[in-house]
C-alpha cells in the first residue's frame, strides 16, 4: 500500500511540474511577443546604435518601419522565444517549488511577511538565467542588427560564428555577471512584489479584486483586472532596482559587433565605471528607462496573469492562505 501511496505522489509530483513548466513557458512567450517592439528599440538606445541613438521611444519605433520594416519591430522575436519558453518555463517552475520547500522550512520566523517569497523568486530567476543565457546574448546579437548591415544570418549561424570567433563559450556568457547580479532583485521583488499585493487584495479587497474557487486555498482567486494590476506594479519595482545591471549585460553582450564599442567587453566592473564616465547616471546607466517602464509594466501583468489564468486551467491552485 506505502509503495502505491509513494508511486501516485510521484506521478503528481511530476504532473505538477510539467502543468507549471508549460504554463510558466507559454506565459513568458506571451509577455514578451507582447513587447516585442519596446525590447528592439531599448536594446538600440541602449546600446546606443549609430541609426537610432538620437531618437526617443516613439520616433525610434517609427524610424525601424520607414527603415527597415513593420516586420523589423519584432526583429530577433524568433531567438527571444526559442529562449524564453524554457527560460520562464524553468523560473516559474523553480519558484513553486523553492517557494514550497522554504516555506516549510522557515515557517513564520521570517522578519518580512513573505520574504521567502523574494528568495524564492531571486533563486528562480538565477536558475532559469544560467541555463538559458546564451540565447538572451544570440537574440540581442540579431535585434541589434540593422537591415543593410547583418553579420548573423540566424539563430545558429550567431552562436557558431560567437563561439568560434570570440572566445568560445566564455563569450556566449559575456555579461553574465551583471546579469546575475540584476536578476537577484529583478526576479525576487518580482515575485516578493506579486505575491505581496495578491495576498492584500484577497485578504482586504476580496469582493473587488477577486472571486470565489472552492478547489483553491483560501476559496478565492484573482481577476483578471487585479492580476494585470499587481503583476504590473512588480514589475514597475523590479525593473527600478536592476535597470543599471541591465544595460551593463546589453553593452557587454554586443561588445564586439563593433571596434569601437570592444571596450565594453573588458568585465562588469569595467564596463559600468565606462558607461557611468562617459554618459553618467540618466544618460549612462538609466538610459532608455522610459522605455523600460513602459514594456516592462505590460510584460510583467501578462507574464504574471497568463501563468496564474493557464495553471487556472490546468486546475492548478493559485490561492495563498490568508
Amino acid at each position: 500500500m506505502a509503495s502505491v501511496t509513494a508511486t501516485e505522489q510521484s506521478r503528481k509530483n511530476v504532473e505538477f511540474i510539467a502543468k507549471n513548466l508549460f504554463a510558466g513557458g507559454v506565459a513568458g512567450m506571451c509577455s514578451k511577443t507582447a513587447v516585442a517592439p519596446l525590447d528592439r528599440i531599448k536594446i538600440l538606445l541602449q546600446a546606443h546604435s549609430i541609426h537610432y541613438k538620437h531618437l526617443g521611444v516613439f520616433s525610434g519605433l517609427k524610424h525601424i518601419v520607414q527603415k527597415e520594416s513593420f516586420f523589423a519591430l519584432y526583429k530577433g522575436n524568433g531567438a527571444q522565444m526559442v529562449r524564453i519558453f524554457p527560460y520562464a518555463a524553468t523560473q516559474f517552475t523553480a519558484f513553486e517549488v523553492y517557494k514550497k520547500y522554504l516555506g516549510k522550512a522557515l515557517g513564520t520566523n521570517l522578519p518580512i511577511k513573505h520574504a521567502d517569497k523574494f528568495i524564492a523568486g531571486a533563486g528562480a530567476g538565477v536558475t532559469a538565467v544560467t541555463l538559458t543565457y546564451p540565447l538572451d546574448t544570440i537574440r540581442a546579437r540579431l535585434a541589434f542588427q540593422v537591415t543593410g548591415e547583418h553579420r548573423y544570418n540566424g539563430i545558429v549561424h550567431t552562436a557558431v560564428t560567437i563561439f568560434r570567433t570570440e572566445g568560445g563559450l566564455r563569450a556566449l556568457y559575456r555579461g553574465f555577471v551583471p546579469t546575475l547580479m540584476g536578476m537577484v532583485p529583478y526576479a525576487g521583488f518580482s515575485f516578493y512584489c506579486f505575491e505581496m499585493l495578491k495576498f492584500v487584495c484577497m485578504k482586504y479587497a476580496p469582493g473587488i479584486t477577486c472571486k470565489k474557487l472552492d478547489r483553491n486555498t483560501g476559496g478565492l482567486v484573482l481577476c483578471v483586472p487585479a492580476k494585470l494590476l499587481c503583476g504590473g506594479f512588480a514589475g514597475a519595482v523590479a525593473q527600478s532596482f536592476s535597470y543599471p545591471l541591465d544595460v551593463t549585460r546589453r553593452r557587454m553582450q554586443l561588445a564586439m559587433m563593433n571596434p569601437e564599442t570592444a571596450k565594453f567587453g573588458m568585465g562588469m566592473w569595467k564596463t559600468l565605471s565606462i558607461i557611468y564616465n562617459e554618459n553618467g547616471i540618466m544618460r549612462g546607466l538609466y538610459r532608455g528607462m522610459s522605455i523600460n517602464y513602459l514594456r516592462a509594466i505590460p510584460m510583467v501583468a501578462v507574464s504574471f496573469s497568463t501563468y496564474e489564468v493557464l495553471k487556472q486551467a490546468l486546475k492548478l491552485d493559485t490561492g495563498m492562505k490568508i
